[in-house]
Parts: C-alpha cells; sequence; structure tokens
C-alpha cells in the first residue's frame, strides 16, 4: 500500500474531480459516477465535491 501513497505525492490531500481523472487516467463522467455512488468518499459542499486524496488511495486498495 505503500507504493500507492508514493505513485501520488504530487497531488494535494484534498483534490479536484480533474486531479481524479488524472490519478486513474478516467473520464469526468466516470470520476463523477464513482463519487455519486460513493466507491469513492467525498464531502460536497454545493455543487462542488471535497476529495481527500486518502479516498482515491482506499478506492484503489479495496
Amino acid at each position: 500500500m505503500a507504493e500507492v501513497y508514493q505513485m501520488f505525492t504530487e497531488y494535494n490531500d484534498i483534490i479536484s474531480v480533474d486531479d481524479v481523472t488524472k490519478m486513474l487516467h478516467l473520464s469526468k463522467v466516470t470520476v463523477y459516477k464513482l463519487l455519486q455512488s460513493g466507491r469513492i468518499r467525498t464531502l460536497k459542499v454545493g455543487k462542488k465535491y471535497i476529495i481527500p486524496k486518502k479516498s482515491v488511495i482506499d478506492f484503489l486498495v479495496a
């Protein structure tokens, strides 16, 4: 699991949808589906998603 953390060191602890698309090489539509389904944990404030980088890592190692 440590290697997954090292893969994303250039990203901040809180990331955007665009960051997730780059990290996982997925389309925005797919990322939004993952966020809306709860497979990647997030906090939604208004229309904006607040995504902890750890949520993406947890998604990958699950």
